[in-house]
């Protein structure tokens, strides 16, 4: 199976500054340290990177600082879908211009389109783009689903390399993998499945826990696609702790409380999501320490 951005990727934060402006300097840190630490790629103002919150003009100059940032040295993919396909297509444009390397297109959110709408939205999101396309599948925050039937419709574009897969059952996972084949490469959404999901052939991880263990997630995947399932076990059982606790709070108020505490200032949260509580950041300390013993 071809993995058209890599096999491990971070969905990256959106650090602010005090006032709770996107923080330019950090963003630029951010980046090349993930990059030193096991990252074939780098998501940009994903549902981890607070993409509700943000606004065009500062999607846009995320997109441009993260490319400047780690160059070609890692696949620097921009969240360019939203709920509306014009405003997609303007964001996938700008993002193309900025020199990334492949968009990621969300389930539009809210207004809960049928199957055939999805299958126009993301088509009209893939006409426009000379750059792959990651399809973003996570009923749990938009109110749909991409249905296996659709996702089969879509792979035949030749611009739509993959998805994201956050649905959480693995039985549509295999399902998904056995119609679409070699035309459409899966990458978990959630780090606690990726070891399960890789089994039935997803090809790697878009990850929340690699800010903090980037190093171990990339062992594991890696051990899994070279058949190495006893180390790629024991890693993800040793992970798991950690997988848990930065999703004990909605993602991503538990990663940033700990790169704040355990790396450097990302600032808060933006509203209406708020500061992790301790106990949670706590566990989450806790869980990283036992993981990179």
């Amino acid at each position: 199976m071809a993995t058209p951005f890599g096999r491990v990727l971070t969905a990256m934060i959106t650090p602010f500054d005090s006032s709770g402006a996107v923080d330019h300097g950090t963003v630029w840190d951010l980046a090349r340290h993930l990059a030193d630490v096991g990252n074939d790629g780098i998501v940009v103002a994903g549902t981890t990177g607070e993409s509700p919150t943000l606004d065009v003009d500062e999607k846009m100059a995320l997109f441009r600082a993260v490319v400047e940032a780690v160059g070609d040295r890692v696949v620097v993919v921009a969240g360019t879908g939203t709920y509306d396909t014009a405003e997609s297509l303007h964001l996938t444009a700008g993002a193309i211009e900025a020199g990334v390397h492949g968009v990621m297109a969300v389930t539009p959110y809210y207004s809960r389109p049928p199957q055939q709408g999805l299958f126009e939205h993301f088509t009209a999101i893939a006409d426009a783009s000379s750059v792959p396309v990651l399809l973003y599948n996570i009923p749990s925050r938009t109110g749909r689903r991409i249905e296996v039937e659709t996702l089969t419709r879509l792979s035949a574009h030749d611009r739509i390399a993959a998805v994201k897969d956050a649905v959480g059952d693995l039985a549509f996972t295999t399902q998904t993998i056995n119609a679409c084949g070699d035309d459409l490469a899966v990458y978990s959404g959630d780090d606690i499945l990726t070891l399960p999901m890789m089994a039935v052939g997803a090809v790697g991880i878009v990850s929340v826990a690699a800010h903090l263990a980037g190093e171990q997630v990339s062992a594991m995947v890696r051990a899994a696609a070279n058949d190495d399932w006893g180390e790629a076990r024991r890693i993800h059982l040793v992970l798991a702790p950690l997988c848990n606790a930065l999703f004990a709070e909605p993602n991503p108020m538990p990663v940033k409380a700990a790169l704040g505490a355990l790396w450097q200032p990302v600032g808060e949260p933006r509203s209406p999501l708020v500061t992790a509580s301790a106990e949670v950041v706590s566990a989450v300390k806790d869980a990283l320490a036992a993981a990179t013993a």
